[in-house]
Order: structure tokens, then sequence, then C-alpha cells
């Protein structure tokens, strides 16, 4: 009786070089924010650092590097935005958004490899992993300020609404030739 040779799978050299360079990209622009004074959720770049890491490794590698990033920040290097790193920070008034970014690059990452070449998708893609961050980061929100879920969209998601539309309107315009540069090397 023959057995079946157990096939592992490994990362390539391009894989994990690619993984780390777009940690390293999250990690410069997550903690690039502009705070609002009515709230403490500031505006960040680092879902435009998940659009952008997506297009370039797609929805399993692009969450691996996400996660990479997430646990440096909870490590305690001043990753999140406003140069914040920490446990506190992660379980603090935005560790929501941090958790939905995870579900944001799943689900970004899954239209991006399911439609080549279709920019609605991408955007819709995007627009709906966004909706599911949005989600996770206003229940978290809500529960860490003692406020509504409505006070929490208030302050939480309905003000960065535009700025969001702006980057994946960017990520749409600029990830697929920086897709295809990458796939070139």
């Amino acid at each position: 009786m023959k057995t079946a040779a157990i096939e592992k799978k490994h990362f390539t050299t391009k894989q994990m070089t690619l993984i780390g360079m777009m940690t390293a990209i999250m990690c410069i622009l997550g903690p690039l924010a502009l705070p609002l004074p009515f709230s403490p959720v500031p505006i960040s770049f680092t879902n435009l650092a998940v659009y952008f890491t997506v297009f370039v490794l797609g929805s399993k590698y692009g969450t691996v590097s996400y996660l990479i990033y997430l646990f440096l920040g909870i490590a305690g290097l001043p990753v999140f935005s406003g140069f914040g790193g920490g446990l506190g920070k992660a379980v603090g008034p935005t560790g929501g958004y941090l958790l939905g970014f995870i579900f944001l690059s799943l689900i970004a990452g899954w239209c991006i490899e399911k439609f080549p070449g279709n920019k609605g998708m991408y955007a819709a893609g995007m627009l709906a992993g966004t909706a599911v961050c949005y989600i996770f980061g206003t229940l978290w929100l809500a529960r860490q300020l003692n406020i509504s879920f409505t006070a929490g969209l208030g302050i939480g998601v309905l003000p960065y609404i535009p700025a969001d539309i702006g980057k994946i309107i960017i990520a749409v315009a600029a990830g697929p030739v920086l897709r295809k540069t990458v796939e070139k090397m």
C-alpha cells in the first residue's frame, strides 16, 4: 500500500520578500494620521496601505502581511496611528478597526483575485471590506466609549467616508499598475 506524501507548502523567497516589503509600507503609512478633535479615531492611511498590499499580494498573503503589522504593533512598535503601539492601543477605542482590517484585506483581496481587470469589482471589494471594518470598529468604539452604535457611527465612520472613498479611488487607479510592476519582478 502506498502512502500519500504530505505536501508541505512553503513561502517562496519572492513571496516572503513582498510580504516583508508590504508590511514595512504599512509600518510607514500606518502611523501617519490626522487627528480629529471630536473623535478618538484619526484619519489614518492604514487602509490605503492595506488596499495596496492586497493588490500586490492577494487575499491570503496580504492578510499575512497585515497580521505581521498588527502583531508588530501589539508588541509595542509605534506602527499604529499617531505612532502608537502596544496592547493598550490594540484594545483601546480604535482596536475594532485594527481587527476589521483583517476582514478588509480578505474581502478586497478576494475581489482583486477573482475579478482580474475589473476595476468596478476592485472598488466593490474595497467598499465591502471597508464596510465590514467600519462595523467592527463602530461596535468596538461604542462599547469602549459606552455610547450607542448610532453615536459610534457619527464619530467613527461618517466623517471618514469621503477620505476613504478617495483612498479607494487612488488604490483602484494605482493598484493594477503596482501589481503588474511587481509581477514582472
